[in-house]
Protein backbone atom coordinates (compact mmCIF):
# COMPACT_ATOMS: atom_id res chain seq x y z
CA UNK A 1 0.00 0.00 0.00
CA UNK A 2 1.05 3.70 -1.17
CA UNK A 3 2.04 5.48 2.83
CA UNK A 4 -0.61 7.87 3.81
CA UNK A 5 1.79 11.27 3.21
CA UNK A 6 2.96 10.07 0.16
CA UNK A 7 -0.68 9.87 -1.34
CA UNK A 8 -1.89 13.01 0.37
CA UNK A 9 1.76 14.85 -1.54
CA UNK A 10 0.33 13.14 -4.90
CA UNK A 11 -2.97 14.97 -3.94
CA UNK A 12 -1.58 17.98 -3.66
CA UNK A 13 0.54 18.16 -6.19
CA UNK A 14 -1.78 17.23 -8.73
CA UNK A 15 -4.18 19.61 -7.23
CA UNK A 16 -1.96 22.80 -7.51
CA UNK A 17 -1.81 22.44 -11.59
CA UNK A 18 1.78 21.57 -11.77
CA UNK A 19 2.04 20.10 -15.15
CA UNK A 20 4.02 17.11 -16.19
CA UNK A 21 7.34 17.11 -16.57
CA UNK A 22 7.48 15.77 -19.94
CA UNK A 23 5.09 18.74 -21.44
CA UNK A 24 7.72 21.37 -20.36
CA UNK A 25 10.93 22.66 -22.04
CA UNK A 26 14.04 21.28 -20.45
CA UNK A 27 14.57 25.11 -18.66
CA UNK A 28 10.50 24.92 -16.95
CA UNK A 29 11.26 21.92 -16.04
CA UNK A 30 14.41 23.06 -14.09
CA UNK A 31 12.38 25.72 -12.79
CA UNK A 32 9.43 24.00 -11.72
CA UNK A 33 12.13 21.36 -9.80
CA UNK A 34 13.83 24.25 -7.71
CA UNK A 35 10.42 26.04 -6.63
CA UNK A 36 9.27 22.86 -5.57
CA UNK A 37 11.32 21.72 -2.97
CA UNK A 38 10.05 24.53 -1.10
CA UNK A 39 6.85 22.74 -0.69
CA UNK A 40 8.66 19.35 0.69
CA UNK A 41 12.25 20.34 2.06
CA UNK A 42 13.03 20.49 5.29
CA UNK A 43 14.74 23.68 6.79
CA UNK A 44 18.55 23.18 5.54
CA UNK A 45 20.43 22.21 8.90
CA UNK A 46 23.65 25.04 9.58
CA UNK A 47 27.28 24.01 8.66
CA UNK A 48 30.22 25.72 10.02
CA UNK A 49 31.21 25.31 6.20
CA UNK A 50 29.32 25.29 3.80
CA UNK A 51 32.18 26.53 0.26
CA UNK A 52 31.79 26.73 -3.22
CA UNK A 53 34.57 25.38 -5.54
CA UNK A 54 35.35 24.82 -9.30
CA UNK A 55 37.35 21.50 -10.21
CA UNK A 56 39.25 21.46 -13.47
CA UNK A 57 36.93 19.48 -15.96
CA UNK A 58 37.13 18.42 -19.54
CA UNK A 59 34.70 21.27 -20.77
CA UNK A 60 36.19 24.01 -18.09
CA UNK A 61 35.01 24.58 -14.92
CA UNK A 62 32.47 22.02 -13.02
CA UNK A 63 31.08 24.12 -10.12
CA UNK A 64 31.03 22.25 -6.78
CA UNK A 65 29.76 22.76 -3.33
CA UNK A 66 31.98 21.55 0.13
CA UNK A 67 30.12 20.86 3.30
CA UNK A 68 31.95 20.36 6.43
CA UNK A 69 29.82 19.47 9.44
CA UNK A 70 33.07 21.01 11.79
CA UNK A 71 36.15 23.24 10.70
CA UNK A 72 38.98 21.97 11.49
CA UNK A 73 40.40 18.05 11.19
CA UNK A 74 40.55 16.30 8.34
CA UNK A 75 37.19 14.33 7.68
CA UNK A 76 36.41 11.22 4.84
CA UNK A 77 34.19 12.87 2.21
CA UNK A 78 31.36 11.75 0.11
CA UNK A 79 31.34 12.89 -3.63
CA UNK A 80 27.73 13.51 -4.10
CA UNK A 81 25.88 13.88 -7.79
CA UNK A 82 22.29 14.87 -7.95
CA UNK A 83 19.38 13.98 -9.30
CA UNK A 84 17.06 14.79 -11.93
CA UNK A 85 17.56 13.14 -14.43
CA UNK A 86 20.69 13.78 -16.10
CA UNK A 87 18.42 16.94 -17.13
CA UNK A 88 17.55 19.12 -14.00
CA UNK A 89 18.64 19.68 -10.65
CA UNK A 90 21.95 21.56 -9.38
CA UNK A 91 23.88 22.47 -5.96
CA UNK A 92 20.52 24.33 -4.74
CA UNK A 93 17.92 21.71 -5.28
CA UNK A 94 20.08 19.18 -3.36
CA UNK A 95 21.83 21.46 -0.61
CA UNK A 96 19.78 20.36 2.00
CA UNK A 97 20.22 16.80 1.86
CA UNK A 98 24.27 17.50 1.57
CA UNK A 99 23.88 19.27 4.58
CA UNK A 100 21.53 16.65 6.34
CA UNK A 101 24.33 13.65 5.28
CA UNK A 102 27.13 15.63 6.62
CA UNK A 103 26.18 16.50 9.70
CA UNK A 104 24.61 12.74 10.16
CA UNK A 105 27.53 11.03 9.04
CA UNK A 106 30.25 13.09 10.27
CA UNK A 107 32.13 13.40 7.04
CA UNK A 108 32.66 16.17 4.50
CA UNK A 109 30.51 16.00 1.28
CA UNK A 110 31.35 17.35 -2.11
CA UNK A 111 28.38 17.88 -4.45
CA UNK A 112 28.91 18.20 -8.12
CA UNK A 113 27.54 20.33 -10.71
CA UNK A 114 27.87 18.38 -13.77
CA UNK A 115 26.62 19.07 -17.68
CA UNK A 116 23.39 17.79 -18.36
CA UNK A 117 21.21 17.81 -21.60
CA UNK A 118 19.63 18.83 -23.72
CA UNK A 119 22.87 20.94 -23.61
CA UNK A 120 25.55 18.65 -23.28
CA UNK A 121 24.38 15.15 -23.50
CA UNK A 122 26.14 11.53 -22.68
CA UNK A 123 29.09 11.05 -21.66
CA UNK A 124 29.29 14.62 -20.74
CA UNK A 125 27.98 13.87 -17.08
CA UNK A 126 29.57 11.01 -17.00
CA UNK A 127 33.45 12.83 -17.63
CA UNK A 128 32.47 15.76 -15.32
CA UNK A 129 31.67 13.02 -12.13
CA UNK A 130 34.68 10.87 -13.18
CA UNK A 131 36.36 14.90 -13.14
CA UNK A 132 35.46 16.30 -10.30
CA UNK A 133 35.97 13.03 -8.09
CA UNK A 134 39.37 12.74 -8.72
CA UNK A 135 39.74 16.71 -7.96
CA UNK A 136 38.43 15.95 -5.10
CA UNK A 137 41.04 13.42 -3.99
CA UNK A 138 43.76 15.36 -5.68
CA UNK A 139 43.30 18.44 -3.92
CA UNK A 140 42.11 16.33 -0.25
CA UNK A 141 44.78 18.08 2.12
CA UNK A 142 43.46 21.49 0.80
CA UNK A 143 39.47 20.30 0.92
CA UNK A 144 40.66 18.60 4.40
CA UNK A 145 39.60 15.38 3.58
CA UNK A 146 40.96 11.63 3.77
CA UNK A 147 41.51 10.97 -0.05
CA UNK A 148 41.58 7.35 1.43
CA UNK A 149 38.01 7.77 2.87
CA UNK A 150 36.52 9.08 -0.05
CA UNK A 151 32.66 7.47 -1.06
CA UNK A 152 30.13 8.55 -4.07
CA UNK A 153 26.60 8.67 -4.23
CA UNK A 154 23.84 10.12 -5.74
CA UNK A 155 20.28 9.78 -5.96
CA UNK A 156 18.18 8.55 -9.26
CA UNK A 157 20.36 10.21 -12.10
CA UNK A 158 22.93 10.86 -9.51
CA UNK A 159 22.83 7.08 -8.02
CA UNK A 160 23.67 6.12 -11.94
CA UNK A 161 26.59 8.33 -12.07
CA UNK A 162 28.00 7.25 -8.55
CA UNK A 163 27.84 3.69 -9.73
CA UNK A 164 29.76 4.55 -13.26
CA UNK A 165 32.37 6.57 -11.17
CA UNK A 166 33.05 3.61 -9.54
CA UNK A 167 33.32 1.26 -12.57
CA UNK A 168 35.56 3.96 -14.41
CA UNK A 169 37.70 4.15 -11.23
CA UNK A 170 37.92 0.47 -11.03
CA UNK A 171 38.83 -0.27 -14.53
CA UNK A 172 41.43 2.82 -14.68
CA UNK A 173 43.45 1.43 -11.54
CA UNK A 174 42.70 5.30 -9.73
CA UNK A 175 42.75 4.44 -5.83
CA UNK A 176 40.25 2.97 -4.24
CA UNK A 177 36.78 3.97 -3.45
CA UNK A 178 35.45 3.27 -0.21
CA UNK A 179 31.99 3.19 -0.33
CA UNK A 180 28.94 3.92 -3.05
CA UNK A 181 25.64 6.00 -1.78
CA UNK A 182 23.37 4.52 -4.22
CA UNK A 183 19.53 6.09 -3.64
CA UNK A 184 16.93 4.79 -5.82
CA UNK A 185 19.64 4.42 -8.87
CA UNK A 186 19.00 4.59 -12.72
CA UNK A 187 21.00 1.76 -14.01
CA UNK A 188 19.50 0.58 -17.45
CA UNK A 189 18.32 2.85 -20.05
CA UNK A 190 16.59 0.19 -21.54
CA UNK A 191 13.59 0.95 -19.09
CA UNK A 192 12.76 -2.90 -19.28
CA UNK A 193 12.36 -3.83 -16.16
CA UNK A 194 9.04 -4.92 -14.50
CA UNK A 195 8.41 -1.98 -12.47
CA UNK A 196 8.23 0.51 -15.49
CA UNK A 197 5.37 -1.18 -16.17
CA UNK A 198 3.54 -1.63 -12.77
CA UNK A 199 4.71 1.53 -11.64
CA UNK A 200 4.70 3.62 -15.14
CA UNK A 201 1.52 6.21 -14.15
CA UNK A 202 0.31 7.73 -11.11
CA UNK A 203 3.14 7.97 -8.88
CA UNK A 204 5.13 11.08 -9.54
CA UNK A 205 7.95 9.45 -12.28
CA UNK A 206 5.95 8.34 -15.26
CA UNK A 207 6.86 6.67 -18.07
CA UNK A 208 6.42 9.67 -20.04
CA UNK A 209 9.08 11.51 -17.86
CA UNK A 210 11.46 8.72 -18.10
CA UNK A 211 11.58 8.84 -22.30
CA UNK A 212 11.54 12.69 -21.92
CA UNK A 213 14.57 12.10 -19.09
CA UNK A 214 15.76 9.30 -21.69
CA UNK A 215 15.94 11.30 -24.39
CA UNK A 216 17.14 14.72 -23.77
CA UNK A 217 20.31 12.81 -22.55
CA UNK A 218 20.88 9.98 -24.84
CA UNK A 219 21.18 10.99 -28.38
CA UNK A 220 22.30 7.79 -29.89
CA UNK A 221 19.85 4.61 -29.39
CA UNK A 222 23.39 2.60 -28.94
CA UNK A 223 24.66 4.35 -25.98
CA UNK A 224 21.52 2.79 -24.10
CA UNK A 225 23.76 -0.67 -24.16
CA UNK A 226 27.15 1.37 -23.09
CA UNK A 227 27.88 0.73 -19.09
CA UNK A 228 28.49 4.22 -18.74
CA UNK A 229 24.83 4.87 -18.93
CA UNK A 230 23.41 1.49 -18.14
CA UNK A 231 25.89 0.34 -15.14
CA UNK A 232 23.37 -2.91 -14.80
CA UNK A 233 24.72 -3.98 -18.24
CA UNK A 234 28.60 -3.88 -16.88
CA UNK A 235 30.37 -7.54 -18.12
CA UNK A 236 31.64 -7.75 -14.49
CA UNK A 237 30.58 -6.16 -10.97
CA UNK A 238 33.54 -7.59 -9.04
CA UNK A 239 35.51 -5.87 -7.35
CA UNK A 240 33.53 -2.50 -6.76
CA UNK A 241 33.34 -0.91 -3.43
CA UNK A 242 30.55 -1.67 -1.07
CA UNK A 243 27.35 0.06 -1.84
CA UNK A 244 23.90 0.46 0.41
CA UNK A 245 21.40 0.89 -1.94
CA UNK A 246 18.16 2.14 -1.21
CA UNK A 247 14.58 2.05 -3.65
CA UNK A 248 11.06 2.66 -3.45
CA UNK A 249 8.11 0.29 -3.60
CA UNK A 250 6.36 2.89 -6.22
CA UNK A 251 8.85 4.32 -8.26
CA UNK A 252 9.77 2.82 -11.79
CA UNK A 253 13.37 2.23 -11.37
CA UNK A 254 12.49 -0.16 -8.23
CA UNK A 255 13.27 -2.80 -9.91
CA UNK A 256 16.77 -1.30 -11.66
CA UNK A 257 18.01 -0.98 -8.47
CA UNK A 258 17.01 -4.10 -6.92
CA UNK A 259 18.73 -6.26 -9.98
CA UNK A 260 21.70 -4.06 -9.15
CA UNK A 261 22.14 -4.98 -5.82
CA UNK A 262 21.81 -8.35 -6.64
CA UNK A 263 24.49 -8.45 -9.93
CA UNK A 264 26.82 -6.54 -7.37
CA UNK A 265 26.53 -9.44 -5.12
CA UNK A 266 26.73 -12.11 -7.24
CA UNK A 267 29.65 -10.85 -8.85
CA UNK A 268 31.49 -10.73 -5.76
CA UNK A 269 31.07 -7.25 -3.97
CA UNK A 270 28.61 -6.14 -1.19
CA UNK A 271 25.73 -4.38 -1.55
CA UNK A 272 23.08 -3.87 1.24
CA UNK A 273 19.82 -3.31 -0.57
CA UNK A 274 16.57 -1.71 1.47
CA UNK A 275 13.36 -0.91 0.00
CA UNK A 276 10.78 1.54 1.91
CA UNK A 277 8.09 -0.09 0.29
CA UNK A 278 5.47 2.12 0.35
CA UNK A 279 7.03 5.05 -0.94
CA UNK A 280 7.78 7.16 -4.30
CA UNK A 281 10.61 8.09 -6.61
CA UNK A 282 12.66 10.65 -5.38
CA UNK A 283 10.80 10.21 -1.64
CA UNK A 284 14.20 10.70 0.24
CA UNK A 285 14.84 14.37 0.42
CA UNK A 286 10.83 15.42 1.34
CA UNK A 287 11.28 15.42 5.22
CA UNK A 288 8.85 18.22 5.19
CA UNK A 289 6.00 16.15 3.81
CA UNK A 290 7.22 12.99 4.16
CA UNK A 291 8.37 11.12 7.70
CA UNK A 292 9.89 8.26 5.85
CA UNK A 293 11.96 10.65 4.22
CA UNK A 294 14.01 11.30 7.70
CA UNK A 295 14.18 7.62 7.88
CA UNK A 296 16.03 7.02 4.75
CA UNK A 297 18.06 10.45 5.50
CA UNK A 298 19.38 8.45 8.88
CA UNK A 299 19.69 5.12 7.45
CA UNK A 300 21.85 6.86 4.28
CA UNK A 301 23.89 8.49 6.75
CA UNK A 302 24.41 5.46 9.26
CA UNK A 303 25.35 3.24 6.03
CA UNK A 304 28.28 6.31 5.04
CA UNK A 305 29.49 6.14 8.35
CA UNK A 306 29.85 2.61 8.69
CA UNK A 307 31.28 2.42 5.08
CA UNK A 308 33.91 5.48 6.01
CA UNK A 309 35.16 4.21 9.06
CA UNK A 310 38.93 3.88 8.98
Amino acid sequence: MLHPQARALLDLIEKSGIPPTHTLTPAEARRFYRERRALTQPDPPALPVVRDLKADGPAGPIPLRLYRPVAEGTLPVLVYYHGGGWVIGDLDTHDVLCRQLALQAGCAVVAVDYRMGPEDRFPAAVDDCVAATRWVRANAASLGVDAARLAVGGDSAGGNLAAVVALVARDAGDPPIAFQLLIYPATDQRRVAPSHTTNAQGYLLTADSMRWYHDHYIDDPKHDLDWRASPLLAPDLSRLPPAFVLVAGYDPLRDEGVQYAQKMTEDGSRATLVSFERQIHGFVPMGRALEEAEEAVAMCADALRRGLRA
